[in-house]
């Protein structure tokens, strides 16, 4: 194995600006594994002044014990338990970075070594104010500035059991740069082989939840340190009532391509029982499947209920289709989402959706759901309910997750005027962060409608170039927001 890495390592070549010999600064290392070639990797290095072991890397006694042992210049954290394998010459490189940058933090690219020993590029992305998600990828390696280290230390004054490193890092951040390096310098084993889609819910299971509220603590604190926090009352009012329309709710579903799951959406959609007038509002955008076909059909069968809206050939996505219902005469005063490949969990689902406008008084509600299989078989994980959201602090919380929950639904008057980007991943998301900084977010707890995750899902199986596209899109978002935020408090 060993050979093979090195082996690999010619893929990388690096242009030094001054010989190694005149690199004097130390650097001290904490690791979270007890595997002995690791140890030895780093205290092979003449750089290396110290390796300390420590099993977990989480909590604020954690960083107190690395800030008072740490002698070198230069920190770095390890904190994955397994084994790293160095690119040639890679720790000179980090420091070298670390000096002619002055970062406080850095992390790099890297590869990923599977069981088989099979290689991969695994490329991570670029820090912005907006990267507050505690499971940002920095990779394994992190190296810090000591004294930015120290001082971030110093100033901690909550002690977390989970949060402790998250904590550590965001303090960092306001202390000077974050520099990604886009050079591969390690060699990582995944220990984590679950898809990108598997991993998506793991912020909100249950049983993690007491690492969430202290993740919300750490990520609170640091809104209120740069001006991006929001107070629970600074709430606009909303007149739910203030426009006339023919229907009360529409159900939205975009749809491309989606000819074995479509007509089960729409029938979902249609077999709702409520007080009031509804309709349903399908927007296919360009399918080549029959998924069209399919809903054309149906359509015809429910001309009074039914709006077929079929899209032109230019640049739609998932937002431009949700723009294109919502702009439509016949839209409802609420419109709800429903994906095509998913089904409402019940009749009663626009009913209660309705109903909690009006009781909650606010400007776009969020359910709660259960994963399922293509047969409707639920998965082996609780509803998932978001309840990381709160009244008191929720649009605080909502820049650290990656998402506020579904199926959603929004005041059509509202969302009119801010219009939903046009991208296929993170457009609902933009949206409910821009509604966020103003109005209120209603909730339900109860299961609304079954996420049914097969195979065709979009986001089952994504290859790292899309998962990292994704994720910075998403960082981008927050980043926007937040600065809207902080110009928001300036101003008052």
């Amino acid at each position: 194995m060993e050979r093979k890495l090195i082996a690999d390592c010619k893929k990388v070549v690096f242009l030094y600006s001054h010989s190694l010999d005149s690199m004097t600064d130390k650097i001290t290392c904490f690791i979270a594994t007890e595997d002995v070639a690791t140890a030895s990797s780093l205290r092979e290095d003449a750089l290396v002044d110290a390796v300390y072991f420590r099993a977990d890397l989480r909590s604020t006694e954690a960083m107190r014990w690395i800030a008072s042992q740490t002698t070198g210049s230069y920190t770095l954290v390890y904190n994955k338990p397994t084994r790293l394998q160095w690119v040639h010459f890679a720790l000179h490189r980090l420091l070298q970075i670390a000096g002619d940058t002055g970062a406080a933090m850095l992390y790099a690219d890297h590869f990923t070594v599977n069981p088989a020993g099979e290689i991969s590029e695994a490329p991570v992305i670029d820090y912005q104010s907006g990267s507050l998600r505690d499971d940002f990828d920095f990779g394994s390696v992190q190296v810090f500035r000591t004294d930015s280290l120290k001082k971030a230390v110093a100033e901690m004054d909550v002690d977390y059991s989970y949060a402790g490193y998250y904590d550590l890092r965001l303090r960092v951040s306001r202390l000077g740069l974050v520099v990604h390096i886009n050079e591969y310098l390690y060699y990582d084993i995944e220990l984590d082989s679950r898809q990108f889609g598997e991993k998506l819910f793991d912020y909100v299971d249950p049983k993690n939840r007491a690492v969430q509220i202290e993740m919300e603590a750490a990520c609170t604190a640091h809104l209120k340190a740069i001006g991006g926090y929001l107070a629970p009352t600074a709430f606009r009012e909303v007149d739910l009532d203030s426009e006339p329309f023919e229907f009360e709710a529409s159900v939205v579903i975009p749809c491309r391509n989606r000819a074995s799951t479509i007509a089960d959406a729409i029938r979902s959609a249609l077999d709702q029982k409520t007080t009031f007038p509804y309709n349903v509002i399908v927007v296919d955008d360009n399918s080549t499947d029959g998924a069209a076909e399919i809903i054309s059909k149906l359509a015809a069968e429910n001309p009074d209920k039914l709006v077929y809206i079929a899209q032109d050939k230019t640049y739609h996505a998932i937002g431009g289709n949700w723009n294109a219902a919502l702009h439509h005469p016949k839209c409802g005063r609420f419109a709800l989402q429903l994906d095509s490949d998913d089904v409402y969990s019940g009749p009663d689902t626009v009913q209660k959706f309705v109903e909690a406008f009006r009781e909650q008084k606010c400007a776009m509600v969020i359910g709660s759901y259960q994963i399922t299989d293509i047969n409707l078989k639920p998965a082996p994980i609780a509803p998932i309910e978001h309840r990381e959201w709160t009244p008191d602090n929720g649009r605080n919380n909502a820049l650290r997750i990656n998402g506020l929950g579904a199926p959603r639904g929004f005041w059509t008057p509202l969302v009119r005027q801010m219009t939903f980007p046009t991208t296929k991943y993170g457009e609902d998301y933009a949206v409910a962060l821009r509604i966020s900084r103003q109005y209120r977010i209603g909730r339900i707890y109860s299961v609304m409608y079954f996420c049914r995750r097969w195979e065709g899902n979009s986001d089952a199986s994504l290859d790292v170039a899309t998962a990292n596209r994704y994720n910075t899109y998403k960082d981008r978002i927050r980043t926007w927001e937040l600065e809207a935020r902080i110009a928001e408090n300036n101003a008052r």
